[in-house]
């Protein structure tokens, strides 16, 4: 043991009986370590270890010189590996940084304390990389300057006179001194950081060393030689001289992090010359330093390595870069492993794929996707749905090596477990310039703004900042998001709790939101403004106003101008003047078919026979925009919302109650205004003529899916009235079953005609719950099923999209909003298609209808077949793109209109002008094109930026939804659990692998390091991934189990919280449980 607690290398014995087990004392010894990690006498000790590495490096191997410090720290710890030293010691609890690559948390357990305490604390360890990792407190010139004279300006508790302005002028050299004395102090009688308050702010996070480490390793793979840098951020770990050299205070200058914007004529003129590249910012939310834009000709998205290479943008921004010279170009494995480099979507996934019932993901998104998959309201373009997220490649976490675990593996006779040959052996990364396009990711940085599409509001903790005697301390505290792609930011104590200050612990767990109000180049943290207190962590309601929040929804009271458009005598009645102008359908049968729970009924259905041994089959759709009128207050409003946003517990509509539930609603046995779609159709689908018209219709019966379920699967049972709901006096239960059969009938035949033509269908898993009628807590949850009167009510509405789509383009074929849906992503598409290679399956991924026929006709009915169908479904969902709203006078290509899942060539919405505001739009360009109404107002580019807001609303409402889903099923499991359920494997990683759990929809990643094992062992069986595990006996007498992990593999597992607020774990059962 060195004087700074540093664990030495074991001798040529300890290779040889395997390792020793200092474990708590190791784990002190780091503790201690990570400390120092700030002072000049740590990294002058780290600059010799490096250099003794190096030394040991070149005589026990002759590997090339010039590879980055991190690496040869790899090197030396590999050769330690080769000589049976890889035996991993069982941990209850996996290291966060596991997850997090980068030293996002801090490698203890997650406790409450943790949680609020670090969830964010990796902001400087990749805001500031190591070119500034000493200047975090000196910047307080930036954000910090700015609220301390916010703080004066709103009557701060404290006043800062001449003598604070010119201290915080002064360079970082003397005040880091200072700190570092205060911090030693501090920590000489603590040993720890001190309860809710914030190190980041005075000095460097303790986590910055296990970044150092963790981020290095992660980079093995990537384009960099010693000293160069990556999207901004330094990978090396720079040399003494570079260090001091870096570090020396620029008296009276201060030191910019992140480069300054470029002009907007500028950007222009490069966009133009098409030196620039404009997209999407998607932020990986689990490794919040990588992020990517789309490529412009749609292969592998370009890659932004860094915080100060993504230069202050936040996810979704609409961004512009530059893209960085090939040398800096990240290398791809040439086996496709390096997952990392993909995109990371959270949700803009396409929603013409999937079932009735879109659900979530994500998280993606593509780095993992999120865990949780919800069940969405019913939607008519869920034929859409599809899910983008790709696989997170598992960063190295440091080892503690034990010498009693390699007793054990050895007396199982295993073995020392060992990584695969090309690990052991690390070789020096091949140089970009000499390799094909195939093998690299281009990188960029971001250079300008576009567009904020991020609403700059977080939920988190706040705390105080370190230094107590520091004028900052009684000015600001730090705000830490729960979010780590949002920067934590400086915040007046003046919005804080009164008692803040004097009780900082009785926040610990307090959630806050804040507004980032500036983010300065010279500054790792953004200037906040606290906007109100939320409650306690972990809590539905707070944690539901937050995410709401968050993602931009608005949730206030409609404003009194908004309800002033509403028709005011009430009870209204529709006047005879608007009754002459429509078809009187009120005495036809026509009914609705919705959710049991929904108030919101925008679609009835009817069907009857003609003479002929015909149907005339109607699709009628509430008339919204009869009363939402263009340019009016509430059309301003309802096109800001956009989309109404379902929650598990409630909706946040997109119009007020009183339209959204009745003057709209198509309520039983009362009068409404509809627009209908009507046709004449033969028994087996085909479409003889169509109408178009506004109509008045009177439903007779309000029905849910089951009782419709009910009646396709008892066809001759006669139902009793108390089995139904109520039904109008003028239609009989009998006449309204024989509907729903003839619709039933019609709906199979039009949904067989549609895959033959070539459409395509991914069914999720997605998870629904029931509530406590009192306390709304989850008390189940289950896998929604989608049945035939699901598809029945499917089949229509995409008919009637259809054809309205047809009717405004040929009338409109300038001002038309349509909804397009592109092919998948080629190079994410080739990616599977190589894997469906690799394990043997045949699929045909010529288009989307050979797709969904491959899927639907290779398995078979049995469990097993079911299962890996769930896992390839989501996998297929990944490549898909997000099916997108726009103008058809701004995409002159006619073939970019198609819809590639549905397979048509014109697409839209018309069937849910309630919730949507793209319906009402199109509502209104259907009455044009009727000559009912005059010509819609707007112009080609107006509905082109709609249609965008709509997109990006549409989005939004779609992750909240997600998120909605994922904090509920974490309350559930924290309240009912642990819950056991069976899981099949979708991918394995070295030290880890993601299993999707078959009884709820979720997928879960499950870290060997949590699990009792006397060792595992990483190999490729061709080039399939496979995880050997090696479970401890559970009593002395008993022989270890080996078990082998790999794609398809049916494991049993346990979902266990964690402790903390909504987290939770999946842990494997021994094999011996197992059936």
């Amino acid at each position: 043991m060195d004087p700074l607690g540093h664990a030495r290398s074991a001798p040529a014995q300890g290779a040889k009986e395997g390792l020793s087990k200092p474990a708590v004392p190791q784990k002190n010894a780091y503790a201690r370590l990570v400390q120092k990690h700030h002072s000049g006498r740590f990294r002058s000790y780290m600059n010799r270890v490096a250099q003794k590495m190096q030394l040991e490096e070149s005589m026990s191997n002759e590997h090339s010189s010039d590879l980055e410090p991190p690496l040869r720290r790899g090197l030396v710890k590999e050769n330690l590996a080769r000589n049976g030293l890889n035996v991993r010691s069982y941990s209850p609890v996996r290291a966060s940084h596991v997850e997090q690559p980068g030293g996002f948390e801090n490698d203890k357990p997650q406790s409450l304390f943790n949680r609020c305490l670090h969830r964010k604390n990796a902001s400087v360890n990749s805001e500031g990389d190591l070119e500034v990792e000493e200047d975090c407190y000196g910047h307080r010139h930036g954000a910090a300057a700015d609220l301390l004279n916010r703080s004066d300006a709103v009557g701060g508790r404290v006043s800062t006179g001449p003598r604070h302005s010119a201290a915080l002028q002064k360079s970082s050299g003397s005040d880091e001194k200072d700190e570092e004395d205060t911090w030693r102090r501090k920590h000489k009688k603590r040993g720890r950081c001190p309860a809710n308050t914030d190190m980041a702010a005075g000095h460097l996070l303790t986590e910055h060393f296990s970044g150092d480490v963790l981020a290095a390793n992660a980079r093995r793979t990537s384009l960099l030689s010693a000293g160069q840098v990556q999207g901004g951020s330094y990978a090396a770990v720079p040399t003494s001289g570079d260090r001091k050299n870096r570090n020396k205070p620029a008296r009276g200058k201060k030191k910019s992090i992140f480069e300054a914007y470029m002009s907007k004529e500028d950007v222009s003129a490069g966009l133009k010359r098409g030196e620039l590249i404009q997209g999407p910012l998607r932020i990986n939310p689990k490794k919040y330093h990588e992020a990517f834009i789309p490529s412009p000709d749609g292969t592998r998205d370009i890659f932004i390595d860094g915080v100060v290479a993504r230069n202050r943008a936040l996810n979704g921004d609409i961004v512009v870069v530059r893209l960085l010279p090939r040398e800096q170009w990240k290398v791809i494995k040439p086996d496709g492993g390096d997952k990392e480099t993909e995109a990371t979507h959270e949700s803009d996934v396409p929603e013409d794929m999937l079932g009735t019932w879109a659900p979530r993901e994500a998280a993606k998104g593509d780095a993992k996707s999120p865990d949780v998959i919800i069940e969405a309201q019913f939607d008519d373009d869920d034929a859409e749905h599809g899910q983008d997220h790709l696989q997170d490649t598992l960063a190295r976490d440091i080892k503690t090596l034990s010498l009693d675990t390699a007793e054990k593996v050895k007396a199982a006779g295993m073995g020392a477990v060992h990584r695969t040959k090309q690990e052991e052996v690390p070789k020096a990364t091949p140089d970009p310039k000499l390799l094909p396009d195939k093998f690299l990711q281009r990188t960029a940085k971001v250079v300008y703004i576009l567009e904020k599409k991020h609403s700059r509001a977080a939920t988190g903790f706040i705390k105080l900042l370190a230094d107590k005697n520091s004028e900052l301390f009684k000015k600001c505290a730090m705000f830490s998001p729960v979010d780590h792609r949002v920067p934590r930011a400086y915040v007046s104590l003046a919005d804080c709790p009164s008692d803040f200050v004097a009780r900082p612990e009785d926040y610990s767990n307090m959630l806050f939101i804040c507004r980032i109000v500036d983010w300065k180049e010279d500054s790792n943290f953004a200037s906040g403004q606290l906007a109100k207190s939320l409650g306690q962590a972990g809590e539905i309601e707070p944690e539901t106003e937050g995410i709401l929040t968050e993602y931009g929804v608005d949730f206030s009271d409609f404003s009194p101008e908004a309800l002033e458009c509403l028709p005011q005598g009430l009870p209204w009645v529709i006047s005879p003047g608007e009754m002459a102008k429509r078809r009187d359908l009120r005495k036809e049968c026509i009914f609705t078919i919705d959710p049991s729970t929904a108030k919101d009924l925008d679609d009835a259905l009817s069907c009857k026979q003609l003479p002929d041994g015909n149907f005339e089959v109607g699709v009628h759709i509430a008339d919204v925009s009869y009363f939402v009128l263009e340019e009016t207050a509430l059309d301003r409003v309802a096109s800001e919302r956009a989309t109404s946003v379902y929650l598990v517990q409630k909706v946040i509509p997109m119009l007020p109650k009183l339209l959204c539930e009745e003057l709209c609603s198509l309520n039983p046995m009362r009068d409404r205004l509809t627009f209908s779609v009507m046709w004449k159709v033969t028994p087996e689908g085909k479409i003889l003529d169509e109408w178009f018209g506004r109509t008045v219709i009177c439903s007779c019966a309000k029905l849910s899916y089951d009782h419709a379920q009910s009646m396709i699967e008892n066809p001759g049972k006669v139902f009793s009235p108390e089995e139904l709901p109520p039904i109008s006096p003028q239609h009989s239960v009998a006449e309204i079953q024989q509907a729903v059969l003839n619709l039933h009938h019609i709906a199979r035949h039009l949904r067989k005609q549609r895959f033959i033509d070539g459409a395509l269908r991914l069914d999720q898993l997605k998870l629904s719950f029931t509530l406590d009628q009192e306390s709304g807590m989850p008390q189940g949850c289950y896998i929604y099923q989608y049945r035939d009167s699901n598809k029945l009510v499917e089949e229509f509405m995409l008919l009637a999209n259809m054809a309205v789509a047809h009717q405004i383009y040929r009338s409109f074929p300038e001002q038309a909003l349509l909804r397009r849906h592109p092919p998948p992503q080629s190079k994410l598409l080739n990616d599977l298609m190589e894997f469906c290679h690799q394990v043997g399956l045949e699929i045909d991924f010529s288009s989307a209808g050979s797709l969904h026929k491959s899927l639907n006709e290779t398995f078979g009915a049995d469990k097993y077949s079911e299962a890996r169908k769930e896992v390839l479904t989501n996998m297929f969902s990944r490549p898909m793109q997000m099916a997108l709203y726009f103008c058809t006078g701004v995409l002159k290509d006619e073939t970019l209109f198609r819809h590639y899942a549905l397979n048509v060539p014109f697409y839209t919405h018309f069937t849910s002008p309630i919730r949507r505001y793209a319906d009402v739009v199109v509502h209104r360009l259907l009455s044009a094109s009727l000559g009912i109404s005059s010509p819609i107002k707007m112009e080609k580019e107006a509905i082109q930026r709609q249609a965008e807001h709509c997109n990006d609303r549409k989005m939004a409402s779609k992750r909240v939804q997600e998120l909605s889903t994922d904090l509920f099923f974490a309350v559930f499991v924290r309240e009912c659990g642990p819950l056991e359920s069976e899981a099949m494997v979708m991918g394995v990683l070295n030290e880890a692998f993601d299993v999707l759990v078959l009884k709820f929809g979720v997928q879960k990643r499950i870290y060997c390091n949590a699990l009792p094992l006397l060792g595992f062992h990483f190999q490729k069986v061709g080039r399939k991934p496979e995880l050997t595990l090696m479970w401890e006996p559970e009593r002395p007498e008993q022989e270890s189990v080996s078990q082998e992990i790999t794609i398809f593999t049916l494991v049993e597992v346990v979902l266990r919280s964690d402790g903390v607020p909504l987290k939770y774990s999946a842990l494997l059962k021994r094999p011996s449980a197992q059936k």
